[in-house]
């Protein structure tokens, strides 16, 4: 339809109604015959239907009716019809309605008035309305204020038609008459609108003379007061300070939707610190009393908001953010924890961590079923915390070990990773550390989680009772030898009659995975299940973890086991004088890991062991059976230094990107600047002070002239047709989320006028427009802008085509111009993000979309192609610096970025430098959806040869 509809009714699809239909039952005496008569019309006019022939049957059988029912939807049907011919004139017919609307406004019945006055308010008909304007000025004086509310609301619509003001010339000033006697809150507030919307000045002056009245009016006036004041300051800025009191004041109401747009108001209109900190403490207070999450997730993003903008006065609110953690919503408790997280500092961070120790406590108690996801969550964030102030790693550490054997694998791995990264950087707790979790390793359940616990046993035991403990504590786990024996295996039958154990444990499965360096590789990938247990072997029902895990086929901690007792046997060289005792140890050693291999190879195992792990376990036998100096060293103190390097470039990497976000804009040397101790304080209250203050501020720096560059406005400008067509047209793209919004200029190139010119569009993707463009007319030479609004589903490139369709004087002839098409850049919907190398491959593992593209470019560098790859799909590279740097021939990397709608867009880049200097490979992109992972391939695709 190409009208714009003023309703919204739902329509069952089904068999439509007739006309004939409709008008018989118009024609009868039913009451209900009518009414269901009546309203199948109107569906049939919402749809579409024009029905002219029912207009006359309607007058002479509805229009006399009593039943307010019928009333109300005879307005209703008036509303939808068309009342004016093709050229914009009133049909003749609509007199006929005008003495019946008259009736109606002087009816007794209130709702009959009413109705109507509400029936009016949509009216765009001046000839239609002129009539009945002095019947509505007397119901401004009803005894019913439902009469006087829609009789204001009338006179304020009439008003704003073209020469509405014509027709009641000194409306503003009967409606200030009006609002200062009227007391019905409703009414009130409808006059105080119409007063803002037609007569600003009167309704500001009304307002400054009832300052002290403001906080006792209703909820509704005092949301239109906050209305008046934004458009004020926006057109007045320097009048500000004495609104910014009303607004103070107004925190105080009760209503927690006036609140909400005070605060919101205020930030908009001051950065004066004690205006920001009343905002920040009212949002506070909302979060708390309110109990909708959606309510709480809107309020976190409007603190969050403020903490870019104004981090030194969030700062002091932070354990008041912190209470919103006990809300069970885990969106609002992950959004809650990243606020805080950026506002932690050296005065605070014991009050915030000793907070999170107690959540953490909560989580044990198992009432919710997202208890592990939480306690997650609260480990990274206290990760966080002791990575930025190391003094306060001495009160967690130990609190956390307690969840090395979690249930949860991801809390489980996030605790390890935090002891790998606080044992290293706080030396103090190393003897702790390791003692406790020598205590606690047993625990450890998780596959995933093993191998890192061992990894921080063999760096990191150093003397001689732990590398002997560390040792003790492997043997015992790993239970007795050997894991299978020959008898056993001669009698199949025998063993599989044994008890088979189930027991929660990783499971193993050998297939292609990702390594931290974007590689491909067969690896025992570990995955936690409920398994019965291969054909048992002597001891293994009182085993210890690593013994459960062996068997289930996870060969690469076989390795790891390996790897850590070598580091050990090394270590227990430099430290045990004793050489009986160190060869007796290394024999011990040497047992286990032949045991391990004899394993693997076994028909016992639920898959052999793969090449990997054998030779790394092959590399340690050959290690300990020829141990010399050279190869000591690389294994006591390389793997060490390694791990040092890679904290601090990741520490390093962190300060930069902190640097980067606290650049702030400069203002140029000549710029004004505004002093503000030679200016006059007289009369000026301290909130105006700091406001003023503030304003200089912002001028001095810079912040003001942070608009838009038109360097950069002028590239967003399509051009639709050529010079030579009779119509120009060029439009302006601005994409911002979910909407897609279209300036098209359009300029009239011929002699003549255009009639009845029209933009028509079109969509292919999931793009959906919003309304379809008016019929216009355009004089010779001249120009006009047309806006088109369209709404945007999903990540996924688009396009728009259409035409513009116009008359000339020759009105049997209708000219065409075909637009070029627009095409929408997915560029526009995903930026560069950031995950963990954890989440990273998860969510590989997980998304079931792959788009793999084949390397073909003229890049010759791998380094180059990479960065011209980030650069062409607005990506971040996870990988890290020192793990892409150098010339070896080949690179792997991940890139990561994060779409408006969610969604995450993962791409593996693995390319290799042939002998002739081309580079050859594949970018492989996943994703949950479809779209995203075939336009970035196209994108890809495109723009991999190296142009612009």
């Amino acid at each position: 339809m190409d009208k714009s509809s003023t309703m919204l009714v739902h329509y069952d699809k089904g068999t439509p109604a007739v006309a004939n239909e409709i008008k018989e039952a118009l024609e009868g005496n039913d009451v209900e015959a009518k009414v269901d008569a009546m309203k199948k019309a109107i569906m049939l006019l919402l749809n579409g239907e024009t029905i002219p022939q029912l207009f006359i049957t309607i007058i002479r059988y509805v229009l006399p009716s009593e039943d307010h029912t019928i009333q109300k939807l005879l307005l209703l049907y008036l509303e939808l019809i068309e009342k004016t011919d093709s050229k914009g004139k009133v049909l003749p017919e609509m007199i006929l309605i005008c003495q019946n609307l008259r009736n109606n406004l002087q009816h007794p019945n209130e709702y009959i008035r009413g109705v109507t006055l509400r029936f009016l308010c949509r009216m765009k008909e001046t000839e239609i309305v002129e009539p009945l304007t002095p019947s509505v000025l007397q119901n401004l004086e009803h005894r019913h204020p439902f009469v006087r509310r829609n009789a204001i609301l009338a006179i304020m619509s009439i008003y704003k038609l073209p020469h509405g003001d014509q027709l009641f010339v000194d409306a503003p000033e009967m409606i200030e008459k009006v609002l200062s006697t009227e007391q019905d809150p409703s009414a009130k507030r409808n006059a105080f609108l119409m007063l803002f919307t037609c007569a600003e000045e009167r309704a500001v002056n009304y307002l400054l003379s009832n300052v002290d009245k403001v906080s006792d009016w209703n909820e509704s006036l005092q949301m239109v007061v906050l209305e008046l004041i934004r458009s004020v300051c926006k057109t007045k800025p320097a009048e500000k300070g004495k609104y910014i009191k009303i607004i103070i004041s107004l925190l105080s109401a009760t209503s927690s939707a006036v609140i909400y747009e005070c605060a919101g108001t205020l930030v908009s209109l001051s950065s004066a610190p004690t205006a920001i900190r009343a905002a920040a403490n009212t949002y506070c207070q909302l979060l708390l009393s309110q109990s909708d999450n959606n309510v709480k997730l809107i309020l976190l993003d409007r603190l969050y908001e403020l903490k870019t903008l104004h981090r030194d006065i969030m700062v002091e609110l932070i354990i008041d953010v912190l209470r919103a953690l006990s809300s069970p919503n885990l969106d609002i408790r992950r959004k809650t924890l990243d606020i805080a997280l950026d506002l932690i500092t050296h005065h605070n961070i014991n009050e915030v961590v000793q907070m999170l120790k107690k959540e953490v406590v909560k989580t044990q108690s198992g009432e919710l079923e997202k208890n592990g996801e939480y306690r997650q969550m609260l480990i990274q964030a206290i990760h966080a915390c002791a990575v930025k102030f190391p003094e306060v790693a001495s009160t967690v550490v130990h609190l956390l070990m307690d969840f090395l054997g979690d249930s949860n694998v991801a809390s489980a791995l996030d605790v390890v990773v935090f002891v790998r990264e606080i044992i290293e950087t706080n030396p103090k707790l190393r003897v702790s550390i390791i003692t406790r979790l020598l205590d606690t390793f047993y625990q450890i359940r998780a596959g995933k989680v093993c191998p890192c616990a061992l990894w921080i046993i063999g760096e990191y035991c150093l003397s001689l009772s732990e590398v002997e403990s560390g040792i003790s504590t492997i043997t015992q786990c790993l239970g007795e030898l050997p894991f299978y024996s020959v008898s056993e295996e001669s009698e199949p039958t025998e063993t599989s009659k044994k008890i088979q154990p189930t027991s929660s444990a990783m499971v193993s499965s050998r297939k292609p995975v990702i390594l931290a360096d974007g590689t491909y590789a067969t690896q025992s990938a570990a995955s936690e299940t409920t398994f019965s247990s291969p054909t048992v072997v002597q001891g293994s029902l009182t085993s210890g973890n690593l013994r459960a895990l062996l068997l289930t086929g996870d060969f690469f901690l076989g390795a790891v086991v390996a790897c850590t007792l070598t580091k050990l046997v090394l270590r227990l060289e430099e430290v045990q004088s004793s050489k009986t005792e160190v060869n007796k140890t290394v024999s011990q050693a040497l047992l286990i890991m032949v045991s391990i291999l004899q394993l693997g190879q076994s028909p016992v195992s639920p898959h052999p062991i793969d090449n990997d792990s054998y030779e790394r376990i092959m590399l340690c036998i050959k290690l300990l059976c020829h141990r010399n100096v050279e190869m000591k060293k690389i294994w006591l103190e390389s793997c060490r230094q390694s791990f040092v390097k890679m904290i601090s470039e990741k520490q390093l990497r962190e300060m930069e990107e902190l640097k980067a976000k606290t650049q702030t804009t400069h203002a140029q040397p000549d710029d004004l600047i505004d002093f503000f101790h030679l200016k006059s304080r007289k009369g000026m209250s301290q909130l105006e002070l700091e406001d003023q203050v503030q304003d200089d501020l912002k001028r001095a720096t810079g912040e003001f002239t942070k608009d838009e560059n038109d360097a950069n406005k002028l590239n967003r400008i399509l051009q639709l047709t050529g010079f030579s067509d009779p119509v120009y047209a060029e439009a302006y793209v601005t994409v911002h989320h979910y909407d897609i919004a279209l300036e098209v200029t359009v300029i009239n190139r011929t002699k003549e006028t255009l009639q009845n010119l029209c933009l028509e569009l079109a969509t292919m993707g999931d793009l959906k427009l919003v309304e379809r463009p008016q019929n216009y007319s355009l004089a010779p030479e001249r120009s006009m802008q047309i806006k088109a609004n369209i709404k945007v589903s999903s990540t996924e490139t688009g396009v728009i085509f259409g035409n513009i369709v116009y008359e000339t004087s020759n009105v049997m002839e209708r000219n065409v111009v075909v637009l070029n098409d627009i095409h929408i850049d997915i560029m526009d919907y995903i930026s560069p993000a950031v995950c963990s190398e954890v989440a990273f491959r998860t969510m590989w593992a997980e998304f079931e979309w792959e788009n793999k593209v084949a390397v073909n470019t003229t890049i010759q560098n791998e380094r180059e192609f990479l960065d011209h790859i980030i650069k062409s799909t607005n990506m971040k590279c996870l990988t890290a610096p020192s793990a892409i740097a150098g010339e070896c021939g080949f690179l792997a990397a991940n890139l990561y970025a994060k779409s408006v709608f969610g969604e995450d867009a993962l791409v593996n880049l693995s390319i290799e430098k042939q002998t002739d200097g081309t580079l050859s490979g594949y970018i492989r992109i996943r994703s949950k959806t479809q779209g995203i992972a075939l336009s970035l391939g196209d994108k890809i695709t495109l723009k991999q040869k190296g142009g612009s």
